[in-house]
């Protein structure tokens, strides 16, 4: 594996879950396998899960890890070529990614979309031009357009909690003060879709009229704008904001009422309810539900270790392979 970024990156959602979950088992049986290899971590935004689990399954792996939070302490980043440098950015990714790739093994990128422009932003330019210029494997910890980590988390999560063999998974669009991407829930989507091509799972998404996401990421799921209906005999609910992807960016007002509670909750089959953090309590999920019994966020951030953990393994054992 060189590059860690959608679900395309990986041959089998049900190989690499049976294989994360063997790691969970004995999460230290590997720790050679990255001896004296280092990954490198590159934050161009905030992170708590992210930085954190993936450091620990690196150490798992018996990886250095170096981390630079390249929003506070790099040079400001110049992408586009055949520009002449006069303005505010100091270092061109060329020279940035490539020199990191000297120092690293592995790398790590994370970097928002700015939600103003959608043709930018769902280009992945950053993004892909890291892969370019740093000559190693590379795995996404969040992009414009994805979250893969926390998807292949997800899809964890529910193959280790679910009760029935093929479980109802609803993504069900939550309130927000403010517009957020799409990402998690493009990649939810995406990984989601491609589990129940490989009849692990039935997926609903269910959305305000607004608030679709690009088709893209939602091939073969079943979209509703009915919360209560898609609600019903659900085994997991997952709970995510986003703003519009047709009016790029845009939050549009929804009257009705959008937030899994414990009389929403009464609607499913008992249902796990997951959610990627940080949330805002009573606001996109109440906090009856979060201090419930039947809420997995605590569990989910767990398993992002694991998630990190397969990843890294496989791109080690790809680093091995090519020696």
């Amino acid at each position: 594996m060189k590059k860690f970024f959608s679900v395309k990156d990986v041959a089998s959602v049900s190989e690499i879950v049976k294989e994360a979950m063997e790691l969970k088992a004995n999460p230290n049986t590997l720790e050679s396998l990255g001896k004296y290899k280092t990954l490198g971590l590159v934050f161009l935004n905030p992170s708590l899960r992210t930085r954190l689990s993936t450091q620990k399954a690196a150490m798992n792996l018996g990886m250095n890890v170096m981390v630079m939070n390249m929003d506070k302490d790099g040079w400001a980043l110049e992408t586009q070529d055949g520009v002449v440098m006069n303005g505010t950015t100091v270092e061109h990714i060329r020279e940035a990614a490539a020199v990191m790739g000297e120092y690293c093994d592995i790398l790590g990128l994370r970097s928002f979309p700015k939600l103003k422009n959608r043709d930018e932003d769902y280009s992945e330019d950053l993004f892909n031009k890291f892969i370019e210029y740093c000559g190693v494997p590379v795995v996404s910890l969040e992009s414009a357009t994805r979250h893969p980590l926390q998807s292949l988390t997800d899809v964890i999560t529910i193959s280790e909690y679910k009760v029935t063999e093929k479980p109802k998974v609803v993504l069900a669009w939550a309130p927000h003060v403010k517009a957020l991407p799409q990402a998690v829930p493009n990649s939810f989507s995406e990984w989601m879709c491609q589990a129940q091509v490989e009849g692990l799972v039935d997926f609903t998404i269910a959305h305000p009229k607004g608030y679709q996401l690009s088709e893209e990421f939602t091939e073969g799921a079943k979209i509703s704008n009915d919360l209560d209906q898609s609600l019903k005999n659900a085994d997991f609910v997952y709970v995510k904001n986003w703003s519009s992807y047709e009016e790029y960016g845009e939050v549009y007002p929804v009257i009705e009422n959008w937030l899994i509670d414990n009389e929403k909750l009464a609607l499913t089959n008992d249902a796990k309810v997951m959610h990627c953090l940080p949330v805002r309590r009573d606001l996109e999920l109440s906090a009856e539900v979060l201090d419930g019994p039947n809420s997995l966020v605590i569990k989910e951030a767990g398993n992002r270790v694991w998630a990190a953990q397969v990843v890294l393994k496989r791109m080690l054992e790809s680093l091995e392979k090519n020696k």
